[in-house]
């Protein structure tokens, strides 16, 4: 007999996108897999009000569950963050704790100033971003495969391994032109790369995953459908880890890993993260 998992709310709250927030708690959140974690997601709470206003709900959360929520906040105005403080929640502020200390070591007052962290002030820095999700967004499931030539990789795999997700974070967080094809049946009649991929083998990257992770995967999206029985997923991804391996691409088992987790893999895989960390 199967346990239920116990439940927490989970508050990120941010005055800008709440991509930090959610990364950070989200990270420490998967250390505890016996609990199911509800997470609500309140960007750009950039004003006093704004901050009451979440406040509100998330004293309205602890009285209906009779348990603080847990909050992670990447809040920079002092006093949006004293806004927000209650006795009702678990706040775990991911600003004050990091750059108190570090203002500390370093002498110096931090400039408090919103819109740095994303890299905002740095105008080609961000272009770069949109212009690859811009991209990735064109090129996903094998669309435009003409303009392949523009790609730093491109992910290929049978459908709902991970692809589309993981081109998007490598766009938006790393200005990676990231473009994906997906490998149907029709595909396992030769053992060869589709014609669109054979000129761009360089680039190329293969995405697996068990069978009965992508059947389960799959059934969420169409129950008891041929697509997502466990003998139509045991036959596709044998027959295209077969291809992959024949056409000497290389294969990431995405099993278990986090969207983050495999393109950073990835990026360690292409030789890429050279070119992010300059």
């Amino acid at each position: 007999m199967t346990t239920a998992k116990s439940q927490r709310t989970v508050f990120f709250v941010s005055d800008r996108t709440g991509i930090t927030a959610e990364l950070l708690g989200k990270t420490l959140l998967t250390q505890f897999p016996g609990i199911e974690f509800l997470k609500r997601t309140f960007p750009f709470v950039d004003s006093v009000d704004k901050a009451k206003s979440v406040l509100a709900k998330i004293h309205d959360t602890a009285q209906k569950e009779d348990r603080p929520p847990i909050v992670f906040s990447t809040l920079i105005n002092e006093e949006v963050r004293a806004a927000l403080a209650s006795d009702r929640a678990l706040i775990i502020d991911l600003f004050a704790d990091f750059i108190r200390r570090l203002e500390t070591e370093l002498g110096q007052e931090s400039t408090h100033a919103l819109g740095l962290s994303h890299g905002i002030g740095d105008e080609l820095v961000y272009q770069k971003r949109m212009d690859a999700l811009n991209y990735t967004l064109s090129h996903d499931d094998g669309m435009h495969t003409a303009n392949y030539d523009r790609a730093d990789v491109i992910l290929v795999g049978v459908s709902r391994t991970g692809k589309t997700p993981t081109c998007l974070y490598l766009a938006m967080q790393y200005g990676i032109c990231a473009a994906n094809y997906p490998l149907t049946p029709d595909d396992f009649n030769e053992l060869a790369l589709p014609k669109p991929l054979q000129p761009q083998r360089a680039k190329l990257h293969g995405l697996t995953i068990q069978p009965e992770r992508l059947a389960k995967i799959r059934h969420e999206r169409k129950p008891e459908s041929r697509y997502a029985s466990l003998e139509n997923c045991q036959g596709e991804i044998r027959a295209a880890e077969a291809l992959l391996r024949q056409a000497h691409i290389p294969i990431l088992d995405t099993s278990s890993m986090s969207i983050e987790e495999i393109a950073i893999s990835i990026l360690y895989g292409t030789g890429l993260i050279k070119r992010v960390k300059t």
